[in-house]
Order: structure tokens, then C-alpha cells, then sequence
């Protein structure tokens, strides 16, 4: 099976936001891995949709050494899955659905690698913003990651709560804490340190990665910077609420 016709299976999948199509299963490399996202981008781009921006998975040393990997991994957000704190989701739409708790970076003004440092994102980045990531585990990404990747790491939505515009340069990402609390019970409570990559040093990481396929971080876009918490499983009547100290809050219910 070439790329072309990979694209157009996996293309079939995403608009219905179903698995992939089981003949993909351990088809594709790393590389070609993005490639194949890039592609359905494309269609998704094609059918009127915009692009909104990017994730970035396993920005955590611990999450990659779990997963075999040597660098983050990174998506697509498409802008008609970005909601606001506070909304209602249907639970039955989501296969498997499960929730994270990240910073919502927004960039203020083009990035564009290689070689793109943390100063220089730290200049480019306009606001920051308590979110929750919405992923659907459409398939198990520790079995196939190379198609976990072409498949935009299982994005499904992404929900932001009132955002710190200016970006405070003087905020430290590693001593921002978060409390996760799941219908009003505390689930997890971490501090970013210990948790996570920093995150201007994650964006960096995107920007250069982008740079390989002639791409760069554009004016507007948002960056769903990696989770704080564990991959938390939603069940329908959840009410999810989390609190980044010095950033804000963000809330989202699944009936």
C-alpha cells in the first residue's frame, strides 16, 4: 500500500472519527507516520476546514521512555474542535474518550526553525491559557505509534478557559500546579516540575520539527503544550474541573 492510498483509508476513518481501518495496523514508519497526517491535514484543509493549531505528546521524559521514544510526538489541532470552559459533551459521540490537563500557548508571531531557541518562543508567544485535551484512544498508540501519529495522536477536541494576554514572561512553568478534581473529588494534584517538559522548550522542539516538512508555527495558532496529568478515563455524567496556580481554571461536562 503507497501513501496516497493510505491517506485515503485513514482520511475515511477521521471524518467519522472512527478507528483506523485495521489493514493499516503496522503499515507505516516514523517518517512516513507524518507524512500520512499531513495528508489528511490537507483533506480536512480541502473540505473547508482550518487549521488551528498543534498538540504535542509524550512531553514528558518519563511518558517517552514509556513509550520507546527519543523526542515528543506531535498533531494537528483543527480549529472547529477548540471549545470554550464550560462546555456540555456528548459522551456517546466518543469512543473511548479520555481527558488531560495542559497550558494552551497562543503564538503571537511566526516561528519558524530550525534552530528555533526557548528565548525566541518566549518572544513569540502572545497568551497562555488552562485547558483540558479531549483525546479519543481510537486505537491502542502503545501497540502502533507510527499509525497513533498519522492518525494526529488521537486528537478529538480541545477546551480553553480565559487566557493570560500578555503572555507574563515572568510566569514559572515549573512551579505551576494543578489540581484535576472529577465531580468535585480531587483525582490528581501535580506541580509541572515533576511532571512535564518546559514548555517553551516543547514549542521550540515543534517549531524545528515543523521546519523538516516546510511548515512553522503560524501568528494565531494555539499549542496544546503536553499533559500535566495522567490520561484520566471519562465516564458519561462527568464534570471535570482543573486549577493551574497562577494561570487560571477550565471546566467540561460529558452527559
Amino acid at each position: 500500500m503507497n501513501l496516497q492510498e493510505t491517506i485515503e483509508l485513514l482520511w475515511q476513518s477521521a471524518q467519522k472519527w472512527e478507528s483506523p481501518a485495521a489493514a493499516l495496523q503496522k503499515t507505516l514508519t516514523f517518517p512516513d507516520a507524518y507524512q500520512v497526517q499531513l495528508g489528511v491535514l490537507t483533506r480536512w484543509q480541502a473540505a473547508g476546514e482550518k487549521l488551528g493549531g498543534w498538540k504535542i505528546g509524550a512531553s514528558a521524559e518519563g511518558a517517552r521512555k514509556a513509550l520507546g521514544l527519543e523526542a515528543p510526538i506531535s498533531g494537528y489541532l483543527l480549529a472547529s474542535r477548540h471549545f470554550s470552559s464550560g462546555q456540555a459533551f456528548t459522551h456517546a459521540a466518543l469512543c473511548r474518550p479520555v481527558i488531560e490537563s495542559e497550558l494552551c500557548f497562543t503564538i503571537g508571531k511566526r516561528l519558524a526553525g530550525p534552530n528555533v531557541t526557548r528565548t525566541q518562543v518566549l518572544d513569540a508567544v502572545a497568551a497562555v491559557a488552562p485547558a483540558f485535551e479531549v483525546v479519543d484512544m481510537r486505537l491502542d498508540l502503545r501497540s502502533d505509534m507510527p499509525l497513533g501519529i498519522a492518525d494526529a495522536v488521537a486528537q478529538w477536541g480541545y477546551v480553553t478557559g480565559t487566557a493570560l494576554s500578555p503572555y507574563p514572561s515572568t510566569l514559572d512553568l515549573g512551579q505551576v500546579t494543578v489540581e484535576m478534581k472529577r465531580n468535585g473529588e480531587t483525582v490528581e494534584h501535580v506541580i509541572g516540575k515533576d511532571a512535564i517538559d518546559n514548555q517553551l522548550d516543547s514549542i521550540a522542539w515543534l517549531a524545528n520539527h515543523l521546519a523538516t516538512y516546510g511548515m512553522a508555527l503560524e501568528e494565531g495558532q494555539r499549542i496544546m503544550s503536553g499533559s500535566f496529568t495522567k490520561p484520566a478515563p471519562i465516564a458519561q455524567g462527568d464534570r471535570w474541573e482543573s486549577v493551574f496556580s497562577g494561570v487560571g481554571a477550565v471546566s467540561a461536562a460529558f452527559v
